[in-house]
């Protein structure tokens, strides 16, 4: 029997106010998006090259807690890219709110990371080259 293959993931964000939420993925990160749903609008589909996060607009009165506020190593979403520095240059280069500097670490990544209107952290990493 073949098995079934993942391909592709899409992380769902809990968020205050999924329009503003929405319009800074757009605007500070580069997200794009065709259309909200509901009436008023409560969740949204954001895309950027292949990958997918979503946002849905929590109950009024909900509290929110990021991940970095239970752990404040930890990302409520990482992302590999191909190119962090040039990644890095253009969020600063559109606002972003860069919550860590790129900096290389010691698990081998070069990374940075920027947090949303709602505080989630999102991180951004790419592998540094092995040496031989």
């Amino acid at each position: 029997m073949k098995q079934a293959r993942l391909t592709s993931s899409a992380p769902v964000l809990l968020v205050r106010d999924v329009v503003a939420a929405a319009n800074y993925y757009r605007g500070a990160l580069g997200f794009v998006y065709e259309r909200f749903w509901g009436e008023p609008p409560h969740f949204v589909i954001l895309k950027r090259d292949h990958l997918h996060v979503m946002l849905d607009e929590a109950p009024r009165g909900h509290v929110i807690v990021p991940n970095w506020q239970i752990d404040p190593q930890i990302w409520n979403i990482y992302f590999w890219v191909d190119d962090v520095d040039a990644l890095y240059a253009e969020y600063r280069q559109r606002g972003a709110k860069i919550d860590y500097e790129l900096h290389d670490k010691p698990y081998d990544v070069r990374e940075f990371g920027v947090q949303d209107l709602d505080g989630y952290d999102l991180g951004f990493g790419q592998p540094k080259p092995r040496s031989s």
